[in-house]
């Protein structure tokens, strides 16, 4: 019979019920990992409440932080957009990485509703450097943005100027669309020397690997993936190992491993039902 395991957790942090198994369980879209969870909020400079959560290693320090950057509010873009979701399940256990997620301003998930009203990505700029003053206040280690989609533009049009750029490391592009960031925000990056890596569906939606390859040899550091079969919102299991594997070999010393990060778990898991 499995055993039942306290979550461990802030007390702010959303419940879940670990039980261990006497087998390694596979790692499926709703699989939660122990970590230490934290509800938090983050105060930009110009006097709106974004709402968010931290994860952290259960029982350790991390090694690095990802600070998350959600896809287009207005197009289903939150804080729990999946693949940043799951890197919060996953990723504190799975490599010591903390894991930022927070809505923009104007935006809702479960966790609640960010003050505010959507901008365009220009607003956005203050909710960016809150969260990464946040995580230097917290004195989290390796700080790196992560963007999806819109979260990208925020990432290149603010990741490489002051004062985000002397509180991060660089930044990791996932499916970017390149409309609000352009030609100048490339240039900036490049002329920054700052690390880049840039994931490119094969079948994106807005831009496709020819075509970005092409746009980001503007920033002559930049690593480019594309990444075969995959989709703008990198839908499947599969591709979101991918995701995660490239992120941890970017931001830890001892990367994913040859063959990605585990697919399996011996330990105590939880079920996320929502």
């Amino acid at each position: 019979m499995p055993a039942e395991h306290a979550q461990p957790s802030t007390s702010a942090g959303p419940p879940y019920a670990f039980t261990e198994s006497e087998e390694p369980v596979p790692l499926r879209a709703n699989t939660v990992l122990p970590a230490r969870r934290e509800e938090i909020e983050l105060r930009t400079a110009d006097g709106l409440t974004l709402v968010g959560e931290l994860a952290l290693p259960a029982d350790r320090e991390p090694v690095a932080t990802l600070i998350t950057l959600h896809p287009l509010p207005t197009h289903g873009g939150f804080m729990d957009s999946h693949v940043f979701r799951k890197a919060s399940f996953r990723l504190p256990a799975l490599a010591d990485i903390a894991v930022l997620r927070f809505n923009t301003r104007g935006t809702s998930s479960p966790r609640g509703t960010s003050e505010g009203a959507f901008e365009e990505g220009i607003g956005e700029k203050a909710d960016v450097e809150a969260a990464v003053a946040f995580a230097a206040e917290r004195g989290l280690p390796a700080r790196w943005l992560v963007g999806w989609s819109f979260g990208t533009e925020l990432a290149l049009k603010y990741g490489a100027s002051s004062p985000i750029a002397e509180l991060t490391e660089g930044a990791i592009l996932l499916s970017p669309p390149l409309h609000r960031a352009g030609d100048a925000d490339l240039d900036a990056w490049g002329a920054s020397e700052r690390p880049l890596t840039v994931l490119v569906p094969e079948h994106d939606d807005y831009l496709r690997p020819a075509e970005a390859a092409q746009r980001f040899a503007r920033v002559p550091q930049a690593r480019f993936v594309g990444v075969d079969g995959a989709k703008h919102l990198w839908v499947g299991e599969k591709f979101v190992h991918r995701v995660l594997s490239e992120i941890v070999d970017d931001v830890t010393p001892a990367g994913a491993g040859p063959s990605g990060l585990p697919t399996e778990w011996e330990g105590p898991t939880a079920t996320a039902t929502a």
